[in-house]
């Protein structure tokens, strides 16, 4: 079980997110006024607040959304979760696509610090079905075909 930290959007790909406390979540979409929403298999991407705090231990001053996460939630290791896993978060039920990915070099946060946690530690979910997510809320690992 997890506590949802920071919900983040942005207006621009390539942008930092910005915590906007609470969003709509809509089924096979994203985030509404998120710029990764659409009909893709990374609408939603979530990091590990340990993860966050790790790279801060190393000198980064950086803010809920930099890496361009959408959730940042503590107490739940993503990477150690397998693919198809279901997340819940009140009406909102997350499938996990895709561990990490490519980083491109020219995102903001490895312009300013030389690395980016998100290639190796983020983890990418389809909206299975919508409702909405604010900070505070609890997220659960869902177990076996729980929907």
């Amino acid at each position: 079980m997890g506590n949802v930290l920071a919900v983040c959007i942005s207006e621009r790909k390539g942008t930092e997110k910005q915590n906007v406390g609470t969003a709509r979540f809509l089924a096979g979409w994203g985030i509404e006024n998120d710029s990764h929403a659409g009909r893709w298999h990374r609408q939603v991407s979530l990091l590990s607040h340990d993860q966050i705090e790790a790279f801060r231990a190393g000198g980064a001053a950086i803010a809920a959304g930099a890496f361009g996460e959408n959730l940042v939630v503590s107490g739940i290791d993503f990477r150690s979760l397998p693919i198809g896993t279901r997340l819940r978060c009140n009406d909102v039920v997350l499938e996990l696509t895709q561990i990490g990915k490519e980083c491109h070099s020219g995102c903001a946060i490895y312009q300013r610090m030389g690395d980016c946690i998100m290639p190796r530690e983020g983890v990418f979910t389809r909206v299975l079905h919508g409702g909405t997510i604010s900070v505070g809320d609890t997220l659960t690992v869902q177990e076996g075909d729980e929907a």
